[in-house]
C-alpha cells in the first residue's frame, strides 16, 4: 500500500515530481534537437583534435610526437572540451506558480521567470 495517504499530499508531491518543458520551443521539437547539439558538440571535438594531428604526416614516433608538442595540444583541447548538456525541465508547481503570476509574457521570459524563482531571486 501506498504511504501518500491524503489527496493533498498527492497533490504536493505531483507538483514537486511532475516537470514541465519551458525551454521555449514545441515539447516534441526536443526530440530532434537533443541528439542534434550532442552530435554537434562531438562533431566539434573531433575537429579541434584533428587539427594538430594534421600538422604530423607519416609515421610519427614518441620523439617527433614530444618534439612537435602533440600531445600537449591535444591535452590542452581536451581540457577546454564542453560536452552539450540538456537543460532541466522545470517542476509543475513552479511553473503554474510563475504562470498564475504573469500570463503575458512570452516564452522566453516564461523560462527567465522560471529559472530566477527556482533560484530564489522572485
Amino acid at each position: 500500500m501506498s504511504t501518500i495517504k491524503t489527496p493533498q499530499q498527492k497533490k504536493e508531491l505531483s507538483l514537486e515530481r511532475d516537470r514541465r518543458n519551458t525551454y521555449g520551443e514545441n515539447a516534441k521539437a526536443s526530440r530532434n534537437s537533443i541528439p542534434k547539439s550532442k552530435q554537434r558538440s562531438r562533431q566539434s571535438e573531433r575537429r579541434s583534435a584533428k587539427v594538430p594531428l594534421q600538422a604530423v604526416r607519416g609515421a610519427v614516433t614518441e620523439e617527433i610526437a614530444e618534439n612537435s608538442g602533440i600531445e600537449s595540444r591535444l591535452d590542452a583541447i581536451e581540457k577546454r572540451r564542453r560536452a552539450f548538456k540538456k537543460r532541466p525541465d522545470q517542476p509543475l508547481g513552479l511553473v503554474l506558480d510563475v504562470k498564475s503570476k504573469s500570463n503575458k509574457n512570452s516564452l522566453k521570459a516564461y523560462g527567465d521567470l522560471v529559472d530566477r524563482k527556482r533560484r530564489g531571486l522572485l
